[in-house]
């Protein structure tokens, strides 16, 4: 491992950071758009929305086995990467073939594909912090390319090609996927820190932090973000869908600008953290999820972009109040031996058993709401409101059950909030 974080190793640490995103950048966002030309769209935005937290729930596993005790992290980096690209490469054949009848492939090829990206998301993080000297100054200015690699690749796919509703960004996706892979190669060495120690499931999932529940506070708090990333998922699989139906043009040309917002918001977080405290913090975050929502549905029958568009810049405050904050207080609330462990359990709640449960709650809603009715003849935009009602109502009822409940009044310091926003994964752009 490179001892010295010179100014060379920390423009390699940034350019992984850039390409990482830009990957997962190039086709989240647009993929409901191209779906929706060809397959069942309702059965084919609801496979590609589950596969992601079905990956994030086995990825602890696989990180624990492989990444951590076997092998150096730029080359499990790079191997995965390689073969994620080559799935990446095979989702629009996928896709074809299911419409020729070959049920179940499409889904198949995406969750190898997502099982591949998943564990990059830590695996980058790992690699930066273990070749800088101080993370606290160091690596937010290496993690900040990472949303500028989302924000180019959305210009890129959305503004400059105009293919969204095309298999482009996947494509554009798959490459690369590759051209990383063959970077991480050229990284500074990280070898595995838990080489020869003994294996265990527990630790490995991170149950271990489970005892954390004992605690009230921590047990709402968990509770409050497993559920609230239900009606949160409602955003990430159907917003390019009816951005595209609001006349927006582009989706990912136009929700970029949400990944601009963020980078605003989470220079500001240190500040107001030490502040307003977590529960704070943490209901502005679930709040303005309501507040977007209500936007998207009340501006939705006549088009209103101005509404829709302000919908979209408040994601900076509703993905870091909410993540970034989560993550702190599960740092701060964790003993010192378990707080990786702990971080691990938050992801597995969050991203896997909250993100999952709402692809498929979700699913449910669109096709009831928007996927079958469409086809009446009736104008699609005024069938979006009775959708983004129903997650806005549950992010709400969620809000005022937290609020009542929760009594920690934890505030960090300026400097620990710093050090640990710096070193929060986004695995939700």
């Amino acid at each position: 491992m490179e001892k010295a974080a010179s100014p060379a190793v920390t423009t390699r640490l940034s350019v992984m950071m850039f390409l990482q995103f830009f990957v997962w950048g190039a086709w989240f966002v647009t993929i409901g758009v191209y779906l929706r030309q060809g397959m069942n769209f309702a059965e084919g935005i609801g496979t590609a929305y589950s596969v992601g937290p079905i990956a994030a729930i086995i990825a602890p596993v696989f990180l624990g086995l492989i990444a951590d005790r076997f092998f150096p992290t730029q080359v499990v980096l790079g191997v995965l990467h390689l073969i994620g690209g080559v799935l990446m490469f095979l989702v629009p054949w996928s896709i074809q073939q299911e419409l020729a009848g070959s049920k179940g492939l499409f889904f198949w090829v995406l969750l190898g594909y997502m099982l591949c990206y998943m564990p990059t998301l830590g695996l980058t993080n790992t690699l930066a912090m273990r070749n800088i000297h101080d993370s606290e100054k160091q690596f937010p200015v290496i993690r900040v390319f990472g949303t500028i690699g989302w924000i180019a690749a959305g210009f890129l796919v959305g503004t400059l090609l105009k293919a969204d509703a095309t298999a482009l960004p996947l494509q554009v996706a798959a490459g690369a996927s590759i051209a990383l892979g063959l970077y991480s190669f050229f990284l500074p060495h990280t070898p595995p820190v838990g080489k020869g120690q003994p294996l265990s499931i527990t630790q490995m999932l991170g149950l271990e932090s489970a005892g954390m529940l004992k605690d009230f506070n921590f047990l709402i708090f968990a509770v409050a973000s497993m559920l609230i990333c239900i009606p949160l998922q409602a955003y990430y699989a159907y917003a390019a869908t009816f951005i595209t139906d609001a006349g927006f043009g582009s989706a990912a040309g136009t929700m970029f600008w949400g990944q601009v917002s963020e980078i605003f918001f989470m220079l500001i977080i240190p500040l107001l953290f030490s502040r307003l405290g977590v529960k704070w913090m943490l209901a502005i975050g679930m709040a303005c999820w309501v507040l977007r929502y209500g936007l998207f549905a009340m501006g939705a029958p006549e088009g209103v972009k101005w509404m829709i568009f302000s919908g979209i810049l408040v994601h900076g405050i509703c993905y870091d109040f909410f993540f970034v904050t989560g993550q702190i207080y599960t740092d701060k609330k964790a003993p010192n031996a378990i707080r990786g462990q702990a971080q691990g359990f938050l992801v597995l709640l969050t991203q896997g058993v909250g993100m999952y449960g709402g692809a498929k709650i979700n699913d449910v809603l669109f096709t009831s709401r928007v996927g079958e009715l469409s086809k009446t003849g009736v104008k699609v935009l005024n069938l979006w409101p009775s959708f983004w009602w129903i997650p806005a109502c549950m992010a709400g009822g969620i809000l005022v059950l937290f609020f009542l409940l929760f009594r920690d009044r934890l505030k960090p310091s300026v400097d620990e909030v710093i050090e640990e926003a710096a070193s929060t994964p986004e695995t939700i752009q």
